[in-house]
């Protein structure tokens, strides 16, 4: 199962729908930055579109613009962010963070695992989730795994083994940094340990497709395991794997043998810190930007604040190209009604109901309506065919393109 959409603007409808459920005032806002890598333009941005849910209240004085990068931008966009607020250049105001993306692949193996969303989210003090500071780690590097050189094209060129194991590597070589800083962090304090998997409560992962994520946990235990002085091989997790004990992870991406073995010992540590984060991914496919923050909704909506108080959860967040970091957010250890965390939590309560009350088509239905993507979203002097009785309320959608490529949008009511 998998989410698409024709002609909605799902960006301006989670940005209204956060001001409206949080019910703060449009000058609250400091700044807002856009992650996709949607590209509906080559010069104007889709934060400036979404500008227009401010006018009215005259705010215009928001920083921030589009970061791209594959389905890394929403994270940069949050680090910005985040980074913003604890500034000198920070005004008190919060700083909004949105991420939007159609995921549409021609017809082939591709295409089932395409999807679509956005995720909007708040940054400021007094937070019930915090980025924990100075030991996220990031890989970046030059590669051809997945992109997009068509303009004309909204589908990506894409080479499924490559990005695969560019993901995996990504996974290991910002795994290895995070556990480096935090473990100096702790002996700093007096905790010499190593960090393993096991110290997070909670891992999420950016997800092309569920069972990546399956074999990434398997991937980051492979990593404590070779990394560990003196692993216990005849009991406990590590039970039956000394014969992967002298394996380099470099040489390991296609060993079927080592992916399996781990993916087996890993998977109750999958089922309790990964699986519940995939609510949205096994129903919604693959959403770019928003997907690893999809991944902390579906988490939070499954959890009540008092199960998730003070719990660390790993982010691990990649965009084909490639850049990845894998971070961890710590939740607020007050958990009391009323609190940050319980009105987060209270907020996501619903997420199943929307899943549910989505409208399903077949996939011939689905194939048919690409063709009329592919026919018509390059077009100018359009209105957009389709019927708004399938759009929930309150929901944003793309009205007309005049014939200079001016798009104007509409509000179903409430």
């Amino acid at each position: 199962m998998w989410a698409f959409w024709l002609w909605r603007f799902t960006s301006l409808h989670m940005v209204q729908r956060l001001m409206e459920r949080s019910r703060l005032s449009w000058d609250s806002i400091g700044r807002l930055e856009v992650g996709t890598e949607t590209i509906i333009d080559k010069s104007k941005a889709v934060k400036t579109v979404i500008m227009q849910l401010f006018q009215d209240s005259g705010n215009t004085d928001i920083e921030g613009i589009d970061t791209t990068n594959a389905c890394y931008g929403g994270t940069a966009s949050l680090f910005n962010s985040a980074d913003w607020v604890e500034s000198s250049s920070w005004d008190g105001r919060y700083a909004m963070v949105v991420c939007g993306d159609i995921a549409v692949y021609a017809t082939g193996n591709a295409r089932p695992t395409g999807g679509a969303g956005a995720v909007a989210m708040l940054v400021g003090p007094n937070a019930p989730l915090a980025l924990e500071r100075g030991i996220r780690g990031t890989h970046m590097e030059h590669v051809y795994d997945f992109y997009k050189p068509d303009l004309a094209s909204e589908y990506p060129m894409v080479d499924g083994k490559l990005s695969i194991q560019c993901y995996f590597r990504a996974l290991d070589q910002c795994y290895s940094v995070y556990r480096k800083k935090i473990q100096s962090q702790w002996q700093k304090v007096g905790v010499d340990k190593p960090f393993t998997l096991e110290d997070f409560q909670f891992m999420i992962f950016h997800t092309p497709f569920c069972k990546l994520v399956q074999k990434s946990v398997g991937r980051m235990m492979l990593n404590d395991f070779l990394a560990a002085p003196n692993p216990d091989t005849q009991s406990g997790i590590y039970k039956g794997l000394q014969a992967f004990r002298g394996v380099k992870l470099e040489d390991t991406y296609s060993d079927k043998d080592v992916e399996k073995a781990f993916q087996k010992a890993s998977l109750e540590m999958f089922s309790q810190k990964t699986k519940p984060s995939l609510l949205l991914s096994s129903r919604n496919g693959n959403m770019y930007t928003p997907s690893v923050y999809g991944c902390l909704a579906s988490l939070l909506a499954q959890y009540s604040a008092q199960q998730l108080a003070g719990c660390r959860i790993g982010a691990f967040s990649y965009g084909s190209g490639l850049a990845a970091s894998l971070f961890s957010m710590r939740v607020s250890q007050c958990a009391a009604p009323g609190s940050p965390l319980d009105k987060l939590v209270s907020s996501l309560s619903d997420l199943q109901m929307r899943l549910d009350s989505r409208k399903c088509v077949s996939p011939e239905e689905f194939a048919e309506i690409m063709k009329q993507r592919e026919k018509s979203h390059h077009l100018v002097n359009h209105n957009p065919q389709g019927s708004k009785d399938d759009l929930f309320p309150g929901t944003w959608y793309l009205e007309r393109v005049d014939d200079k490529h001016r798009r104007q949008y509409a509000r179903k009511p409430l």
